[in-house]
């Protein structure tokens, strides 16, 4: 079982940068795509950026691209995603998932090892 712990959430003004990082615990994570999800309040879990195992396969939600980028370190075992240019409605609680297929996809049932979340509060 892989677990995943995000970091790099908080409190930002409108228009600056965060990092988020997801750190996993076991090698078989760089087998594994990453997805970044994300939750609001009141609202469901909606795909943000997913990158597959070795990084040659990238996709992202158009509410993000060109502001979020999404990256991963294998010797690591850590994905990252690097949001600038941040709005209020970027505010919601970050999700790191990984699951067993050849591209990420933006479907949350594709993934089967979820982190606990981190949150990432927009102020404008």
């Amino acid at each position: 079982q892989v677990q995943l712990v995000e970091s790099g959430g908080g409190l930002v003004q409108a228009g600056g940068s965060l990092r988020l990082s997801c750190a996993a615990s076991e090698r078989t994570f760089t087998f594994y795509a990453v997805g970044w999800f994300r939750q609001a309040p009141g609202k469901d879990r909606e795909f943000v950026a997913g990158i597959n195992w070795i990084g040659t396969s990238i996709h992202y939600a158009d509410s993000v691209k060109g502001r979020f980028t999404i990256s991963r370190d294998n010797a690591k075992l850590t994905a990252y995603l690097q949001m600038n240019s941040l709005k209020p409605e970027d505010t919601a609680v970050y999700y790191c998932a990984v699951g067993n297929t050849a591209q990420a996809t933006r479907f949350p049932n594709d993934y089967f090892y979820w982190g606990q979340g981190t949150q990432v509060a927009v102020s404008s």
